[in-house]
């Protein structure tokens, strides 16, 4: 008798995770390392080469960029991997291995019109590149630096070390006033972009390599490779996370950071966790490899995009 209320008491106060499927595919042909979501228009970067815009109104592609091909250490012709990619005002914003001594290949798309902004003669080792306005890109080296260029007067306004780790991922707030970043020593560190000023380090949650990162209003989410799904609040101070079974590849949250994407087991899917109560409110299923980037459009749609060639889209109502 006492075991079955004990299960009946269990049963009552578990809340269930809902299982989704995609209601939209879109099928890229190639692998996409890096998107963003601007208006009804994704920007994906992808490993063969290209930028590719999707308008999600008209159901197509709207703007595809081939990116010149690089040599491998073989010496033959092969697709660099666009692993960055923004947009704003017009611009295209496009980060690529040079195949050159590791180095990377900057350069913006304007007026069907590409320009370079770093090559490999610059000898810099850049993981990741956003637009923080109209004329300042704020980006990451591999050794754990954030520097802000300035595209008018051509030149870095400052490069500042932030950990000695290796750099791993960044995020700006939706004002691009805050950027988080992580690396393989598991801290966050937040910073303003204009600046370069350290506003947090924050620490406790992940001991090995946070993967991805991501900060809406005043809170912080992490992925993992130490399995944890974790989340700060730069306000409280407060800081809690989930134990996953599965290196957690990716994180995104909802506009109003109630909510949190996770990437947290073997079987590709997507957990939406109530960032409150901690509880798993949906399983996003559909994607068949490793995901790479996961976006909220609002509080009901999901996007994301993995090693496979699609980008699959879930309707949380």
């Amino acid at each position: 008798m006492k075991k079955t209320l004990l299960i009946l008491a269990l049963l009552i106060n578990t809340v269930w995770s809902k299982d989704l499927t995609p209601t939209l595919k879109i099928d890229v042909n190639e692998s996409v390392k890096d998107m963003v979501l601007v208006g009804s228009t994704l920007v994906m970067g992808t490993d063969g080469g290209k930028l590719k815009a999707y308008n999600l109104n008209e159901k197509k592609f709207t703007k595809i960029v081939q990116l010149p091909k690089i040599k491998d250490f073989m010496g033959d012709s092969i697709d660099t991997s666009v692993s960055s990619v923004d947009y704003l005002d017009g611009k295209y914003l496009m980060l690529s291995d040079s195949g050159i001594g590791g180095y990377s290949d900057l350069r913006i798309n304007e007026n069907n019109k590409t320009i370079n902004i770093f090559t490999e003669k610059d000898k810099l080792a850049l993981v990741e590149a956003k637009f923080i306005d109209k004329d300042n890109i704020l980006v990451a080296f591999l050794s754990d630096e954030a520097a802000l260029y300035n595209l008018p007067n051509k030149k870095f306004i400052y490069r500042e070390q932030l950990n000695g780790s290796k750099f791993s991922n960044f995020a700006l707030n939706k004002d691009k006033t805050l950027a988080a970043f992580a690396s393989e020593s598991g801290e966050v560190i937040v910073i303003k972009p204009k600046s370069g000023k350290i506003v947090k380090r924050l620490n406790g949650i992940n001991l090995d390599n946070i993967f991805k990162v991501d900060i809406k209003k005043d809170i912080v989410a992490t992925a993992g490779k130490d399995r944890r799904a974790g989340w700060y609040n730069l306000s409280t101070g407060t800081k809690d996370f989930i134990q996953a079974n599965f290196f957690i590849y990716a994180t995104a949250l909802n506009p109003d950071a109630t909510m949190a994407a996770f990437a947290m087991d073997e079987n590709n899917n997507i957990t939406i966790v109530n960032l409150s109560t901690k509880d798993k409110l949906f399983l996003l299923k559909g994607q068949n490899s490793t995901l790479n980037n996961i976006i909220f459009r609002d509080d009901n749609t999901v996007f994301a995009a993995s090693d496979d060639t699609f980008v699959s889209m879930w309707k949380l109502k």
